[in-house]
């Protein structure tokens, strides 16, 4: 038997219905902040993500999935989504855009080829959203609020900033200097990845997920105090932005966040889901201000944050119930006739906005009934032979039993009314927009 490669999922079932209502959620606050959907390759060229990402980062050094094509071309499985977008903002000349500054999300795979966990897969999904082409640390506040605001719209509750700055590059230059110096007499005490991390990127190591609860790390010096004056005026603003905004958040020192490119502003997400241990961050980003440069492109400021859907499913899943779907009509036939009517019925009933499944493997009538309530239906519809000759069909409530005899043109107009009837003016399976309300909108209008 073959089987699916480790560290990636089938999203079948549950997961997959609450998957669907996380992506559409997204697509919706998306909307209403104006971000627009952008999608780049999966694969890229290998230099991208090692120039971009940085190769101190763990993505680079141990995680990418590179291979060589039979063009003899280096690449790479895209392992997040900042470089690809950077990329093709340079690549479209978007920095030419005079509606500046550029607004996008993204929704798509990653790959990182890591020991999967809970919550950590080789192929993960992720959305996110970059904002190219403004310095304003109302943009900071802004990006950190959708985070926030979706998480929210997603039901999810206890959501908490985790915000820290890391200055500007004379601020990160006497920070290293800094960590050099307090590092230097205890190395031989840490990890073989933070004993490299030393000479390359030292604030990497603050980032160690081996050594995170040793007093080394917990004692080290802290970004906040190293800032200059731009740098901590700047992180101020932020978050008295924060402030206006309603958002809770704490200053917390130890964010520094795992890739090479950020600067200044970086957050991370928490959401209090006990026993989730690390996989409570469930978003996390910053601003990048010179990752666009690096990569070829004029100098833009930039600020984003990504966030695993994976995580945010088992969220969701941990602290709501999920209503099982339903079907607002099954119907029934036993017989050729009767199938051929079923035919008919369910897509005039599917086009007029209905739910509907019906028989497809020729159980019998009991069966059928058995089928309906698997699948959770509120009525049934039985098509019977005699009954159509006289244009009339058999109605039941699943959940009080009633049955009713109707004429065949009041199906519609019977369905309305009794599931669900109406919402808030508006129909049960509409935005109000189709044929139910046609002739009431037009009347309002009249009036």
């Amino acid at each position: 038997m073959i089987t699916k490669p480790k560290g990636t999922v089938d999203i079948i079932g549950r997961d997959a219905k609450i998957w669907k209502r996380v992506e559409s959620v997204i697509d919706s606050v998306m909307e209403k902040y104006n971000y627009h959907y952008i999608r780049t390759p999966i694969f890229e060229q290998k230099e991208l993500f090692h120039r971009g990402i940085g190769d101190t980062s763990d993505i680079v050094t141990k995680e990418t999935y590179d291979f060589i094509d039979r063009g003899n071309r280096e690449m790479t499985l895209r392992p997040e989504g900042t470089a690809g977008v950077v990329r093709s903002f340079i690549e479209n000349k978007m920095y030419g855009d005079p509606s500046l500054p550029i607004k996008v999300y993204y929704n798509g795979t990653m790959y990182r080829y890591e020991r999967p966990q809970s919550g950590r897969n080789r192929e993960l999904t992720q959305y996110g959203v970059e904002v190219l082409g403004s310095d304003d640390p109302f943009i900071d506040a802004e990006v950190i609020s959708l985070a926030i605001q979706i998480n929210q719209m997603l039901g999810l509750q206890d959501n908490v900033v985790h915000i820290n700055s890391l200055g500007d590059q004379e601020s990160r230059e006497k920070y290293r200097d800094a960590l050099l110096t307090y590092f230097k007499p205890h190395i031989d005490e840490l990890c073989e990845d933070c004993k490299n991390r030393f000479q390359k990127n030292p604030l990497r190591i603050l980032d160690c997920k081996v050594d995170s609860e040793n007093e080394i790390l917990k004692n080290a010096p802290k970004m906040i105090d190293y800032l200059n004056e731009d740098s901590k005026k700047r992180f101020d603003t932020v978050c008295e932005y924060l402030d206006l905004l309603q958002i809770e958040y704490v200053v917390d020192p130890k964010i520094v966040r795992g890739l090479d490119y950020y600067n200044h502003t970086v957050f991370e997400v928490h959401t209090n889901i006990p026993g989730f241990g690390n996989a409570n961050v469930l978003a996390g980003g910053g601003r990048y201000n010179h990752l666009v440069k690096e990569l070829g492109g004029p100098d833009t400021p930039c600020m984003g944050y990504a966030a695993g859907l994976d995580r945010l499913v088992m969220a969701i899943k941990e602290q709501q119930e999920i209503e099982e779907d339903s079907l607002d009509v099954f119907l029934t036939y036993v017989n050729e006739d009767e199938k051929k009517y079923a035919v008919f019925l369910s897509q005039e009933l599917r086009l007029a906005g209905f739910t509907v499944d019906t028989e497809y493997t020729g159980r019998s009538l009991k069966g059928q009934l058995k089928q309906g309530d698997r699948l959770h239906s509120k009525y049934f519809i039985f098509l019977n032979s005699e009954d159509l000759k006289e244009n009339l069909v058999t109605i039941k409530n699943n959940e009080t039993k009633e049955e009713e005899k109707i004429d065949m043109e009041y199906i519609i107009y019977y369905l309305d009314e009794h599931i669900d009837a109406f919402d808030d003016g508006s129909c049960h399976h509409c935005d109000g927009d189709c044929h139910c309300h046609k002739e009431e909108k037009n009347e309002e209008n009249r009036k």
